[in-house]
Formats: C-alpha cells, structure tokens, sequence
C-alpha cells in the first residue's frame, strides 16, 4: 500500500478498537523471531467506525508499549479498516506499467464512491492464468485521505515513523502465509474477529480474491450480555472471557452470546455467498479465525457446524522463535490470535509489493 520511506525492519503497530497492539520481529536465515511484544488496551470510544475520537488516549498507549517493553526501532507500519477502506478486483485493458499508474486514477472513479482528489490509491496487478490475454486483473485499493492523515498524525505526535500504511485483510493474510504454508489448490477463508470490525479475506490460487470488513465485532458480544444480565460494560468484558462475575456465570451468559454468534455467523455468510457468486469456486475448503473474540469458548464450533465449513483458531505465531526466558510461552499461546494483524504488519518492508 502507501510507502513513506524506507526501513529494513518495522514494528507492526495494530491500532485497534479495543487495543494497541505492537510486534517487533527480527529476520533470520528462514525464521523469524518473535523479540518485542505489547499490548496495550483502549476504552470503547476512543475508536468508532475506524476513526480515531480520542487521540491523546492512543498516543499514550503507543508510548506506553514501546516504553514498557523497550521497543528503539521509531519506524512502524500501521493498518486501516473499515467503510473508507475501498478493496475491489478490476479488470482493464493491458498496458505498459506506467500507462497503468496513469490510468488507474481514471479507472478508479468507477469505482470508489468518494472525490479521487480525496483519497490515496494504490493497486496491485495480479497473475493472469493466460499470458496472452489481452486484459489485466488488478487488485484496486482506495483509504480516503483524512483517515490515513488521522493516523499519520498519532503515529507522528507519538514520536515514531510510519513507513507503511496497510490494510487489515492484507496484514492477516501476510501473517497467514508465513504460519501455515497455504495449499493454492484449497479456497481459503481468513476471518479477523475484532473488537469492532470483522475482517473476512478470501485467498484463491494464493491470491487475495475477495475482502470486506463487517461492523460487526467482539464488542456486540459484551454488550449483549451487559444487556441481557444488568451487568456494568467492564463486568460484562470479564464474564464474556469466562471469568464468573457477582455469582454470574458463563452459562447464565450463553443466550445472549448465542445471539450474537448468530449475527456473526450471518455476516460471514453473506460475504462467503458473495464471493461464491462471483467466483469460479462454490467451496471454501477451511476458515482461520483470528482476533480478540477468536477464543470465545464454542465459537470455532458454532461456525463449523452452522456454517458446514472447518473453522480453527489462528496461532500466527507457530513458526516464531520466541525467548521463554524474555516472554512466557502460555501468556504467548493465548494472545496469539490477537497479534494476527500486527504480526502481519511486521513481515512488512517500506517499498514491498
């Protein structure tokens, strides 16, 4: 997506709804280890739809992270999500690549419903199974400006160097090739169960094929249940991870949890339809759940069973050296399918494709 400079090694700063999250990696001879890692949470309003409302509250989580766990490297790709992120698949008459970067504009005006003065384009050109055609697929990306602006600014102010902006769907299925070697033959659904958005990323022959973020994410859950059982929005949080609250339990939770997995299980029906729609495959092989809601007790079961596909819990870590000495392997192995999107924006370098 959009390179502002030049770095050999990035931390992956994940700024979600709920969370800041930051991953440092370090490249080996075909390994990577896993050396600094932070989390640091964020109170329900302070991101709404994507747009950062409190910004001094993130500026302070970033600080914190990278203060507490002695983060030096100041440069950091970030990700953005939500309705003013445009991912679409086009199709346009092949030509030379810099007639391409001049034509994109024109082409984009199809297709993205804002001003083009209004946002920031970049594209990627796809493999075409038949080299003679005689038009090519492109992969279009549109983030409008002030979005991408907002978080240049918090990332500035916080004293760090943003040398990438990428896209969520995008960093999960970075994270997603480096942990599970990807068989191109299956069709394979990448699912980001945030706090806020859910992210859904369809990989074909390798390829991104279809994305779209949902409004709907791990927040819903919590709610419900502070709804449904009188409970504050914190206790509601504790309960929804399984930790009893007041003599409440989890059971006395599973109505309104089931209602929203209901809702979640809708959503990715739609989009799975979707794709299947346009697509030359009508079967989704397996789906790779990640996010802060991935490890909600029966959820991973809810979805295989309602929707007829194998679902399973993301560990973008597996393949990751790790110290034991400097970060707890069981603290590792549960926030694992929190760090999807971070991770994967870690694997980033400024001026990659």
């Amino acid at each position: 997506m959009f390179s502002f400079g030049r770095s050999k090694d990035a931390v992956g700063l994940d700024i979600g709804a709920s969370s800041v999250k930051a991953v440092q990696l370090k490249r080996g001879r075909g390994v990577h280890e896993l050396v600094r890692l932070g989390i640091a949470p964020l109170h329900p309003e302070t991101i709404v739809d994507g747009v950062i409302m409190d910004s001094g509250t993130v500026i302070s989580a970033i600080q914190q992270i990278f203060t507490e766990n002695q983060i030096k490297t100041k440069d950091v790709v970030v990700a953005v999500s939500g309705h003013s992120v445009i991912v679409k698949k086009i199709r346009v008459t092949k030509m030379k690549p810099e007639e391409l970067e001049e034509a994109i504009p024109f082409e984009a005006e199809q297709y993205v419903p804002y001003a083009i003065e209004d946002v920031n384009l970049d594209f990627q050109v796809l493999e075409n199974a038949d080299p003679n055609a005689n038009e090519l697929d492109v992969l279009l990306v549109a983030v409008k400006k002030d979005i991408v602006n907002d978080y240049l600014s918090i990332i500035s102010t916080a004293g760090l160097n943003a040398v990438v902006v990428d896209v969520d769907a995008f960093a999960l299925e970075n994270a997603f090739e480096l942990a599970y070697d990807p068989d191109r033959d299956q069709v394979i659904g990448l699912v980001n169960l945030g706090a806020a958005v859910m992210n859904i990323n369809i990989l074909q022959g390798g390829f991104s094929e279809f994305t779209r973020d949902s409004p709907v994410g791990g927040n819903r859950y919590t709610e419900s249940i502070q709804k449904m059982l009188g409970l504050s929005y914190d206790q509601a949080e504790t309960l929804k991870l399984g930790t009893e609250v007041d003599g409440r339990t989890l059971r006395d939770a599973q109505p309104a949890i089931d209602m929203v997995n209901a809702e979640v299980a809708g959503e990715i029906r739609r989009s799975f339809d979707f794709f299947r729609s346009s697509s030359h495959s009508d079967t989704i092989h397996r789906v790779v759940l990640s996010g802060g809601s991935a490890r909600l007790p029966g959820l991973v079961e809810y979805l295989s069973e309602n929707l007829e596909i194998p679902f399973e819990v993301a560990n973008p870590l597996r393949k990751l050296k790790a110290d034991p000495k400097k970060i707890d392997p069981a603290y590792l192995e549960m926030i694992a399918p929190q760090l999807a999107v971070s991770v994967g924006l870690a694997l980033r370098q400024a001026g990659d494709k």
